[in-house]
């Protein structure tokens, strides 16, 4: 199963988002139409780390499971 959200590196996006943040502090004069596209770009990287961090989650909880199960 692959899929976009499995392939999602937490890394990555944080850089990403990072360079966002970055961009708007930079900016002496914003542009909206440029800004709006960054806000966008970052909402969807904030879903699918979100969308990654309950997949992590969920493993994490199989694992802990599969301990309990040994002991």
């Amino acid at each position: 199963m692959t899929t976009k959200q499995s392939k999602t590196n937490l890394n990555e996006t944080l850089k990403k988002l990072s360079a966002i943040v970055s961009w708007f502090e930079s900016q002496s004069e914003l542009d909206v139409e440029k800004g709006l596209e960054q806000v966008k770009e970052g909402a969807q990287l904030i879903k699918e780390s979100r969308e990654r961090l309950a997949q992590i989650e969920n493993e994490f909880k199989e694992i802990k499971k599969e301990i309990q199960k040994a002991d």
